[in-house]
């Protein structure tokens, strides 16, 4: 039985709203959900439709941010790695980890690259059962 309780969305600060939203949504293929003005920050909430969102946050506070290579890791189950891998780099950034089979994961191919700010993007090639079903369900 799924829980009642669930994240919703997981924040990032980034030091360019629009650099960063470009890159979620250009490359990664998310959607722009909405956005939020605060008093010490402005907010981008994106996602893939019906999915998990990630929140795109720049302090406008005053208070010095670092924004630059956290270790932080955000982790997408997509169709095709390659594909994905070859339109970050297209945009200019790091690719870590070549796409490569990952025998823990069934063969699926497996990608790392960076973000605007340099967080981990791990690229998951979706397991073929899952994306059978997804399909399946969306044509019925």
């Amino acid at each position: 039985m799924k829980s009642p309780d669930f994240l919703t969305a997981v924040g990032i600060g980034v030091s360019s709203l629009e650099r960063s939203t470009a890159f979620y949504r250009d490359v990664l293929g998310m959607q722009v959900l909405r956005t939020f003005e605060l008093d010490y920050m402005d907010e981008v909430m994106l996602a893939h439709e019906g999915r998990n969102a990630v929140v795109l946050m720049h302090y406008k506070d005053g208070s010095a941010r670092n924004y630059r290579d956290n270790p932080v890791k955000l982790v997408f189950y997509v169709v095709d790695p390659a594909a994905l891998a070859a339109k970050v780099r297209a945009d200019g950034l790091e690719i870590t980890h070549e796409p490569a089979p990952n025998a823990s994961l069934g063969g699926s191919l497996v990608c790392l690259a960076k973000d605007p700010d340099g967080y981990v993007i791990e690229l998951i090639q979706r397991p073929a059962k899952v994306a059978a079903t997804s399909e399946a369900a969306s044509v019925a």
